[in-house]
């Protein structure tokens, strides 16, 4: 599958491989069911303990998204987007390791949202790195690739050896517990040992040159960049479109396995559930990235907007585990392959010597959306008192960055 691309695009995209674990096994299936056990162990109700994972959620990509355009803008100086993403990467590392010392729920919540802060930096650096180590032609495929072996490498090995671990150890010695434990440890180890090729072979090739005072010269370029962006009407437009539509598919990722505990599918349901949504983006990743080369990454995003509005309406009324897995194909064919293409639209929309500061904006875009949608969820649920509540409020993120994304960014906006 890689023999056509380059040592530095095979070095970028097993980052995709290498973090995708986390992505899976803390971030959307394992971690979700083993807080909300732990915290319902500990007394707090089921509603309560979703609300509290959306909470956290939001805090980590917060503190993200705050720190983005300068993060960003610091990563365009020479020298400076290796170590920086190096930095944000063991962070994110040590951090989910940690995950299998705490026995606490309010430590999980704790190192949970460390791990998302290194998770979400080091990608500012990561997504800025593809205009070093490919042309505008390549973008789409490279990303797509990218994403499509994180899906059936990343979050697909890890995950079933923890699965199997979870559901049969105990019959050779292995309590629950501890196998839960170990699917953390392996995580960090998964996600440290696969970005070495990353870290040996890609390179800075756009960037600046230090300035005397590097932090004056930060925020001057933080507010020159946000100017520009202001004044480019398909760059505007675009990243407002994105906000909300990444808003529902960050908000599905997050909260999908509390949501479906909520419902009443119990934890092995759950991780089959969301062990399809893996396998079945892998192929679909890829599929879309060499339909975009056909018809254009513009078409094959409304594509997968609307796939995902379809998938909000049939969420409002799930009833048995079959709903679920129709839910779970669905989600799986349009979540690699809308996020791959935002990432590599975007990429053709900004200048490569400028390229992480750029993406920090992107970042803060996604981050705020991250924010706001399971913060949104959280409310809702807690509201209302039906959990269900939320798929229509994530519904309407998807028609609004659909709407904003079909009519306001110009149809030539990609260079190519």
């Amino acid at each position: 599958m890689l023999k056509h691309y380059t040592k530095e695009e095979k070095s970028w995209i097993f980052y995709d491989w290498a973090n995708s674990a986390f992505s899976a096994i803390v971030a959307a299936i394992i971690l979700p069911v083993f807080f909300k056990s732990m915290a319902e162990s500990s007394g707090v109700s089921a509603v309560d303990a979703t609300a509290y994972w959306g909470y956290a959620t939001s805090l980590g990509t917060l503190i993200c998204a705050v720190l983005a355009p300068f993060l960003g803008t610091l990563g365009d100086f020479r020298g400076m987007k290796k170590k920086l993403f190096t930095a944000f990467m063991l962070l994110g590392v040590v951090s989910t390791f940690l995950l299998a010392l705490t026995n606490s729920w309010q430590g999980l919540l704790l190192f949970y949202v460390l791990g998302t802060l290194g998770f979400s930096g080091s990608c500012i650096y990561y997504d800025s790195f593809l205009l070093d180590v490919t042309d505008v032609s390549r973008m789409d495929r490279v990303s797509s690739v990218g994403y499509g072996l994180g899906y059936i490498g990343g979050s697909t090995i890890p995950l079933v050896v923890s699965l199997v671990l979870i559901q049969f150890g105990s019959g050779f010695g292995i309590p629950t517990m501890l196998a839960t434990k170990f699917s953390f440890i392996l995580t960090a180890v998964w996600w440290l040992v696969f970005t070495i090729p990353m870290l040996r072979h890609v390179q800075q090739k756009h960037a600046i040159e230090p300035d005397r005072d590097m932090f004056a010269h930060t925020l001057r370029n933080m507010k020159d960049t946000l100017s520009m962006i202001v004044k480019n009407r398909s760059i505007l437009f675009f990243v407002i479109a994105y906000f909300f539509y990444i808003d529902g598919v960050g908000t599905i990722i997050h909260m999908a396995t509390v949501f479906g505990s909520s419902c009443g599918l119990d934890s092995m349901d759950l991780m089959v559930v969301l062990l399809v949504v893996q396998i079945v983006a892998f192929p679909f990743a890829i599929l879309y990235g060499r339909l975009a080369d056909r018809f254009g990454s513009r078409k094959m995003i409304l594509f997968g907007i609307a796939t995902y509005i379809v998938v909000c309406m049939l969420g409002f009324n799930l009833k048995e585990m079959k709903d679920f897995l129709l839910l779970a194909v669905l989600v799986g064919t349009a979540q690699g392959g809308i996020q791959a293409l935002s990432r590599s639209f975007y990429g053709k929309l900004v200048p490569a010597e400028h390229a992480s500061k750029y993406f920090g904006f992107f970042d803060v875009f996604g981050k705020f959306s991250a924010v706001i949608g399971p913060a949104l969820f959280g409310v809702v649920a807690q509201l209302t008192g039906v959990t269900n509540y939320g798929a229509l409020a994530v519904m309407f993120m998807f028609i609004l960055g659909g709407a904003i994304f079909m009519f306001l960014v110009p149809r030539n906006a990609e260079k190519a």
